[in-house]
């Protein structure tokens, strides 16, 4: 049974359209993705970005602290191998040829990484479990939510976020026609270095 109330919903949907409007890191990614390798890969970039706020939803539903408890030092692990991981992706990034967004055929080993780009990066960003710890019970009793009420704060996710990183990435798909190669270069190796920086970060706070 649906504990929320409609105005409630209606509220969490037009604040999380506003914050996920925000630029980000994961707006940064998504468009650089999609700048220099064409919509496709802004997509993918998106979908992980949505992945990694649904992880962070259910984290804050379910509380960061069983969580840690449940999976000891194996959660410490992860995150030295999601370290890596997003600093290996930062260096392809960085080496990356620039596409010329024509309808050639899109590698899937590519797209998969600009999937766990947009899905790392918003990992990496510990600060967004407090965030929605302290987000959620503005709209919804978390101590009495019910299964139907996660399901709608999650399609509202998905609806909002996954909606506002998408439309980034077309317009950086657009604008991504306009730009030189030079330039597409320069984004490469900011998202790149930003990858890298985090990824970095994972690993001496772990």
């Amino acid at each position: 049974m649906l504990t929320m109330g409609w105005s409630n919903i209606l509220s969490l949907f037009g604040a999380m359209l506003i914050l996920a409007a925000l630029p980000s890191l994961s707006v940064l990614t998504v468009s650089s993705k999609s700048a220099s390798g064409g919509f496709i890969h802004g997509l993918f970039a998106a979908l992980g970005v949505v992945l990694g706020d649904i992880i962070f939803i259910l984290i804050a539903l379910w509380g960061l602290a069983f969580l840690r408890g449940a999976m000891g030092d194996f959660f410490v692990i992860l995150k030295y191998i999601s370290g890596i991981y997003l600093s290996w992706l930062g260096i392809n990034t960085i080496r990356a040829k620039v596409n010329n967004q024509s309808l050639a055929k899109v590698d899937v080993k590519s797209l998969s990484s600009s999937f766990s780009a947009g899905l790392l990066i918003t990992l990496a960003d510990q600060k967004a479990v407090l965030f929605y710890l302290g987000f959620l019970p503005t709209f919804v009793d978390v101590n009495n939510i019910a299964y139907l009420d996660i399901a709608v704060i999650i399609l509202t996710a998905i609806l909002t976020v996954g909606g506002v990183k998408i439309f980034y990435a077309f317009l950086a798909h657009r604008s991504g026609l306009l730009i030189s190669r030079q330039n597409k270069r320069i984004m490469n190796y900011l998202a790149g270095a930003l990858m890298i920086s985090v990824g970095v970060f994972l690993l001496i706070s772990s």
